[in-house]
Formats: structure tokens, C-alpha cells, sequence
């Protein structure tokens, strides 16, 4: 081997290694990890952090609010814990902090269940999920199956997850995050959703959300003349998200699940 080839040969191994770090540096994500909703976040300081979820349900809901608690504690970056509501069920206004999680019968107003997020910038401020009791009391919906998917589902918008699959016909993914017609398989959370909230939530910020002081917005969020303007449809329609602007850099986005 002349001096040229072995000068060409550690060169050709240079590169290679070059190109074997930089992959290495830009591993893909872990399979079904991409179903985060815009980045939004709560901000914190430190993991694993607690979420409040203010119980303003029913009897008919105190199990599954439960469920859904243990099932998002579940995570490794974070918990939630379940805490005294304050607000009236039907008008469900948020605080500041936290998630407050309602039912009532909100009327044949075309949805089963919604979440909505207060975020300033991509930082969640406030939440709220609200459960249609209208339906609910329909023989279609009253099961545990369909209780537990959409009361799993509107609190995962909370924390900042998007839907897995929008194709309420495709086969289950075992997962509240997928859009379904039969939720047997879908009332709790999977894998994927862990591994997303754990991307999500792999850096901390300087400041937090969760603080109970932060003001709370005083904007009129219960008809739907008041979500704004709709950004998102799933391809059959049988869900959607609205954005309204509340000025300030402050905004109120709503998730919905039409019945």
C-alpha cells in the first residue's frame, strides 16, 4: 500500500466516524413518541412535578377521575393529584395552576368531552376538562369504557399530548390518546404516551406555572362562541381544535370530542 492509499484510508475512516457520532447524536424518537400538541408544557423547575386536578364530579365520575389520576401518574416526569374543586360544575371556570375537571349536563351542544389550555407562549397555564353529561346519560356512552377513554383523553391534552391516530375506524392502539368507536382497548394510557410526556418534559425552565398566586384569566370560555376560531379537524370531523386570542401573548386553546 503506497503512502497515498494509507493517507486516503484514514481519511475515508475520519469521515466515517464522523458519520457514525452524528447519527448517533440523532436518534429518532421512541416509536409512536410524536404526539405532542404544539409543545405546549407546563413550566417547572424540577422533575417529577405534581399536577392538581380539582374534583368538581359527580359521584357517577369519582372512580374515574381516580383512574385517570393513578394512570397519568404512572409517568416518570410526572404526578397528579387529585384536590378539592372550586368551581361550579356547569361553568367549570379554571385556576390558575391546575386543572379543573367538571361534569354536568352541558346540553345537546354536540360534544362528549373537551380540554382546554390557557398557554402563554408554549407554557400551560391553566386547564379545564369538561365531561357532557347529556351523552353520558345516553345508553351508547354510559359504560366504564367510554368514561374512562375520554375522561384519560382530556386530562392528556392538559399536559401537552396530541392524539396518536385520528381515525376513529382503524384499529385500536391501546391507548386513551387514540380516536376510536369502540374504547375497549383505549381507556388508558400506553408506552408511547410516556415516552412522549418524558420528551416533552426532558428539559426544566427557570420559572413555573403550577404557582397557585399566577393570575387567572377572567375570559368567558363556556359556548362555543367563545373558543375562537377552529385551527384543526380530524378528516371525519368528529373532533376538533379552536384558538382564541386573549391578548398579552396569553391564549385559550380547546380540544374537542363531538358525540
Amino acid at each position: 500500500m503506497t503512502t497515498t492509499q494509507r493517507i486516503r484510508r484514514r481519511h475515508l475512516r475520519a469521515a466515517l466516524l464522523v458519520v457514525i457520532t452524528a447519527g448517533a447524536l440523532a436518534m429518532p424518537a421512541p416509536a409512536g413518541a410524536s404526539h405532542s400538541w404544539g409543545g405546549y408544557h407546563w413550566a417547572r423547575t424540577a422533575n417529577p412535578f405534581t399536577l392538581k386536578l380539582g374534583d368538581n364530579v359527580s359521584g357517577s365520575w369519582d372512580a374515574v377521575l381516580a383512574t385517570t389520576s393513578a394512570d397519568w401518574t404512572a409517568s416518570a416526569v410526572l404526578n397528579t393529584t387529585i384536590v378539592g374543586g372550586s368551581s361550579k360544575p356547569k361553568t367549570c371556570r379554571a385556576k390558575a395552576g391546575m386543572v379543573q375537571v367538571c361534569n354536568s349536563k352541558y346540553g345537546r351542544n354536540g360534544w362528549l368531552g373537551l380540554a382546554q389550555i390557557w398557554a402563554s407562549g408554549t407554557h400551560i397555564t391553566q386547564g379545564a376538562v369538561k365531561l357532557n353529561d347529556t351523552y353520558f346519560a345516553m345508553a351508547k356512552y354510559n359504560t366504564a369504557a367510554w368514561r374512562n377513554m375520554v375522561s384519560c383523553q382530556e386530562v392528556g391534552h392538559t399536559l401537552g399530548l396530541d392524539h396518536q391516530d385520528e381515525a376513529f375506524d382503524n384499529a385500536n392502539l391501546g391507548t386513551c390518546m387514540d380516536y376510536t368507536s369502540n374504547p375497549s382497548t383505549n381507556q388508558h394510557p400506553n408506552q408511547h404516551d410516556y415516552d412522549q410526556l418524558a420528551l416533552i418534559y426532558g428539559h426544566t425552565d427557570s420559572t413555573s406555572t403550577l404557582a397557585s398566586s399566577a393570575a387567572a384569566s377572567s375570559a368567558r370560555v363556556h359556548d362555543r362562541s367563545d373558543w375562537g376560531r377552529q385551527v384543526a379537524s380530524s378528516k371525519d370531523h368528529r373532533t376538533a381544535v379552536f384558538e382564541r386570542d386573549l391578548g398579552g401573548g396569553e391564549k385559550l386553546l380547546t380540544f374537542v370530542v363531538w358525540a
